[in-house]
């Protein structure tokens, strides 16, 4: 069925689905209420001033609408609850004007302000409620109401002649579920909270168990996947370590060895390193690098952005320069001249390792002998993004970096297809970077200090949590923040701006230029979070820090500090102090990823797995750790048992895996 196919679904409101992120049937379905009003028609008494209640009224005059100001308008009429005459106040509903009829009775949802005898409505239901009620609450966005939302799903479901269960037939009779259409139909339209419970627990589980198979198939296939064993020299893979200028760290040594065992293995390697930043993944990966060079290989390390494909880059060439490798680079900005020619070098094998971005994987872009392939912030390209570099050569081993923490129970499961290492200490050397919750009030100080650190010839990062002013919300915008800065220093310091909605290009020249110290003070938002190391860079201040995830907060404060200068944070906030003062207790990315899922959920902690991993729409990383675990364990018994081979559901699921794989 096709959302056009719903009753009630035309093309402006095609429109408003799609907003909504809403393109499918399933996208439809799962579009969960975010919460639920139960109303019970209520007696006003003094009691209920300012409480959010639902009363019975009979309308005793017509309404009268003011126009407060551009887009704010004011319903207001008189009311009769049982016998006590008020007024009800309604913001931005003219559209009812017509149906507030005299002598009619309707509901009114608000709150009841004693003083003024006014009942301000956050809505009026004109059919009124006579028992109790559960009105399930939509996101929305302008053009579209919560129960329009809940028309259309309710339509879509009695048109659905079937609704496929993903839990076996098996696991559904073992712990008593309901039907997956009865499970929508409760959460969606409950008659009783006992119902939005029961639906619950399956849904959960459903959406559980089908990633779960999903990751245990695919770690089943990738353990059968054989290559060509690699033999390389250990001994002078042991020396390039010796000559580095600095010495590994435990985590590092223990990270490389299962790395390097996987090159020499007759398996393809499919292995994820997770360290906290600056906790040395990169020198991990140039390592790899050698030893797949030694044993006759080629590497390619693909970077999410051009600034950090170049940063590799020269990094690389200073590491190797003693050493008999060719090291290139492939980026978008090159001519096509300069392309082609690097094309045919590499396809003849005359390259040993090639860095670059998502240019790599253009169809034109061909290997020799292509054996390891690595990607760094692997959560910022695509499944079909890595499954095309993998696809460049016979059976080349992968392996992805990211300096995203995650607690050590939630990786293994949510990167369950793949091996994880973890790197949890920092190279020594390295100074704690200081971090301070400071007030509005206390901005002063902070301009003050960052005026300071300029001075001495430092750079400074500034982040704001959104690219434009909102009226509606009380937050500093770049462009804001940009006014500020240049009010307080007078315009005399250099300053840029950096967000999203510039293209690729103009950010990679913004960042190259604050990396040169061109700029002093670089003001962005979170897209800074995965960047360049600019060592010069010591402040970082991050403003509404409360709106940020603390895991987000760990991320972008791993910005400075890249050195052995004495570097500080920031977080300018007048809300949720307690919560940010885990940054200050600790600069532990894993303790700070625990700490974050226990007081936020896993929504802010695996917002920025993108690649493979969705967001689960229902289910709670924190919460539903028991039902995960079952899950899982379930998952795995279902793929070994075979009897998916069996079920028409999961041979189209396995049908895309194959074709990912």
């Amino acid at each position: 069925m096709e959302l056009t196919d719903i009753k009630g679904v035309g093309p402006k409101t095609l429109d408003h689905l799609h907003e909504l992120g809403i393109y499918t049937l399933d996208d439809l379905l799962t579009d969960y209420p975010y919460r639920y009003d139960l109303f019970e028609p209520t007696n006003l008494t003094e009691q209920y001033d300012n409480e959010r209640i639902a009363i019975n009224v009979i309308v005793e005059t017509t309404a009268t609408t003011a126009f407060i100001r551009k887009n704010f308008n004011k319903l207001q009429f008189r009311v009769n609850h049982n016998g006590k005459t008020m007024y009800a106040v309604i913001f931005n509903r003219a559209f009812l004007k017509p149906h507030i009829v005299i002598g009619k009775t309707i509901t009114l949802v608000g709150k009841y302000d004693v003083k003024r005898n006014t009942f301000i409505c956050d809505d009026i239901k004109l059919n009124p409620i006579t028992k109790k009620e559960i009105i399930p609450i939509y996101h929305v966005k302008k053009g579209i109401k919560s129960n329009d939302i809940l028309k259309i799903i309710e339509s879509a479901i009695d048109d659905s002649a079937k609704i496929p269960n993903y839990v076996p037939d098996e696991f559904i009779m073992k712990y008593d579920f309901i039907s997956k259409k009865q499970a929508l139909r409760m959460i969606h339209m409950p008659h009783k909270e006992e119902e939005i419970k029961k639906a619950k627990v399956y849904l959960k589980y459903e959406e559980l168990f089908l990633f779960l198979f999903k990751i245990a198939y695919m770690k089943d296939e990738n353990e059968n996947i054989y290559k060509e064993e690699k033999n390389f020299d250990e001994k002078k893979v042991e020396n390039f370590i010796a000559s580095l200028p600095f010495t590994l760290t435990d985590s590092q040594e223990e990270a490389l060895k299962l790395i390097l065992d996987d090159i020499k293995s007759n398996k393809k390697m499919n292995r994820l390193v997770l360290g906290d930043v600056g906790s040395g993944k990169t020198i991990i990966s140039f390592i790899s690098m050698y030893a797949n060079f030694l044993a006759g290989y080629q590497s390619v390390l693909m970077a999410p952005t051009e600034v950090l494909a170049r940063q590799h880059f020269e990094s690389a060439i200073s590491y190797f320069k003693d050493y008999h490798l060719t090291i290139d680079i492939l980026v978008g900005s090159m001519t096509k001249k300069e392309k082609e020619a690097l094309k045919a070098r590499l396809a003849s094998g005359e390259i040993d390792i090639l860095i670059g971005t998502h240019a790599i994987i253009e169809d034109a872009v061909s290997f020799y002998r292509l054996g390891l392939v690595i990607t760094d912030e692997q959560h910022r390209f695509g499944v079909k993004q890595r499954e095309i570099l993998k696809s460049k050569g016979e059976v080349p081993d992968a392996l992805y970096m990211s300096a995203t923490p995650i607690p050590r129970t939630y990786a293994l499961t949510l990167y369950g297809d793949l091996d994880v290492s973890f790197i949890r200490h920092k190279p020594g050397g390295r100074k704690t970077i200081v971090t301070k919750i400071k007030k509005y009030s206390e901005l002063k100080d902070v301009l003050m200090h960052v005026l300071e650190e300029i001075k001495a010839g430092h750079q400074v990062y500034v982040v704001a949590s959104i690219i434009d002013d909102n009226e509606e919300l009380d937050l500093k915008s770049v462009e804001t923040l940009k006014e500020k800065f240049n009010m307080a220093y007078q315009g005399k310091i250099p300053i840029e701006i950096l967000h999203g909605k510039l293209k690729q290009r103009e950010k990679d020249a913004i960042m190259e230029r604050f990396k040169n110290n061109e700029t002093k003070i670089l003001i962005s938002t979170t897209v800074i979070e995965v960047g360049v190391d600019v060592k010069n860079a010591t402040v970082m201040v991050i403003f509404d820090a409360d709106r940020f995830g603390l895991a987000t907060i760990h991320q972008l404060r791993g910005r400075v500090g890249r050195n052995n200068i004495d570097s500080y944070c920031y977080l300018i906030s007048d809300k949720e102090i307690d919560r940010l003062k885990v940054l200050e207790e600790s600069n532990d990315g894993f303790y700070i990823a625990e700490k974050d899922l226990e007081l936020r959920g896993e929504g802010d902690l695996f917002g920025t797995m993108q690649s493979g991993v969705k967001t689960f729409k229902i289910a709670n990383l924190k919460t539903d750790l028991k039902i995960m675990m079952q899950a899982k364990s379930d998952s795995e018994e279902y793929l070994k048992s075979g009897q998916y081979k069996n079920n028409m559901n999961y041979k189209k699921i396995v049908r895309d895996l194959e074709r990912l794989n």
